[in-house]
């Protein structure tokens, strides 16, 4: 069962103790409480949190030049003597409004008053990352990117693991034409959305960017997260297939997704390595929930989502015709098997079933 709280409807982000109590005061006329965060780390972390996010000028050229995805509901706050510069930062960070108190307070006011509807969904991007090697996370990604591509919803399926078995060779697409990761290594800034995704190979409708047989096996973190970019304003749902290994383009991905979904096998050595990454993961990830694998015999899948402090988000039954079927490029699990399962579990949990297809 997910233990999570109901997110806040506002984030507010500022380091400067006058300006954060101005917005809590106005805030509180609204009947708003919102969630508080002083430093830019965890304001990325909580990017997708709550339906509006007010920020300080002094968090917002900072965020800025780390080019945050694309959101609805940002605010930038400033002061009257603030000049062009305060304008340039929320317009690199697409900001909905800027607001200069005392000024306009009262149309902060009403944004925070606002902010209790809810607001529009922006892309879902979901990564997954095994708690141990073997652990399944990138079939289980794939799985996700398939049903939410079969419901009707414009997906893409990025693979950021350059020493994995290759996404490509499970979906049967390794020799189609198009874009891999190397031949993006210079993107940076605003990518294009549309030219990414004629750019790349695609499965039925699914896109795809994965590795080609090069030697290249690092990002930079640029490049990941301009296409991460790109994706999440092209897209309904990006999905992420990680690696456990740490660096700042990996860092990236989790930084930029809504929610992580760490795949443990329910046996003690795979739990006790998962437990060994689930600090430095929840760190960096804002929603980080448990995959439960099953393995026979076993844990239950509760008590390895206790063991690790993490939600449990869904259980995955044994599939054992999946494996055979990606060694030969044909990934097609059936509708009512294990794998399929866990996917519409995911799926639902984060209400996709209630977005309509753009």
């Amino acid at each position: 069962m997910d233990t999570n709280p109901p997110p806040p409807s506002v984030l507010m982000a500022t380091t400067n103790e006058a300006l954060l109590e101005d917005l809590l005061r106005l805030a509180a006329a609204a009947s708003v409480t919102p969630h508080v965060e002083r430093d830019l780390r965890a304001l990325r972390r909580n990017w997708h949190a709550g339906s509006l996010v007010v920020i300080g000028r002094d968090l917002a050229e900072p965020l800025a030049r780390v080019q945050p995805p694309h959101r609805p509901g940002v605010v930038v706050v400033g002061s009257i003597p603030d000049g062009d510069d305060l304008y340039r930062a929320a317009f690199d960070i697409g900001a909905d409004l800027v607001c200069r108190l005392p000024a306009d307070e009262p149309l902060l006011a009403g944004r925070l008053a606002d902010a209790l509807d809810g607001t529009t969904r922006a892309a879902l991007t979901l990564a997954f990352v095994g708690g141990c090697g073997g652990a399944g996370s990138t079939t289980l990604a794939v799985a996700v990117a398939v049903l939410g591509n079969r419901r009707g919803f414009r997906t893409m399926l990025i693979d950021g693991d350059p020493l994995g078995g290759g996404i490509e060779l499970a979906l049967g697409i390794e020799r189609d034409p198009g874009d891999r990761w190397p031949k993006l290594l210079n993107a940076s800034g605003r990518v294009s959305a549309a030219a990414l995704r004629s750019a790349l190979p695609s499965v039925d409708g699914l896109t795809v960017l994965s590795w080609d047989q090069s030697d290249v096996t690092v990002l930079p973190p640029d490049t990941m997260s301009s296409v991460i970019g790109a994706a999440q304003r092209s897209t309904d749902l990006v999905v992420l297939d990680l690696p456990r290994r740490a660096d700042p383009a990996v860092e990236e991905g989790f930084v930029r997704s809504t929610a992580t979904l760490l795949v443990v096998p329910c046996d003690v050595r795979s739990v006790a390595a998962a437990k060994r990454l689930s600090g430095p993961l929840r760190s960096v990830a804002g929603d980080v929930r448990v995959v439960a694998r099953d393995s026979r015999p076993g844990l239950a899948p509760t008590d390895v989502a206790a063991h690790l402090c993490l939600p449990l988000a869904t259980k995955l039954g044994i599939d054992p015709k999946v494996p055979a079927a990606m060694d030969e490029g044909r990934f097609a699990p059936h509708r009512r098997s294990p794998l399929t399962r866990a996917a519409a579990d995911i799926l639902n949990l984060f209400d996709l079933v209630s977005l309509e297809p753009v």
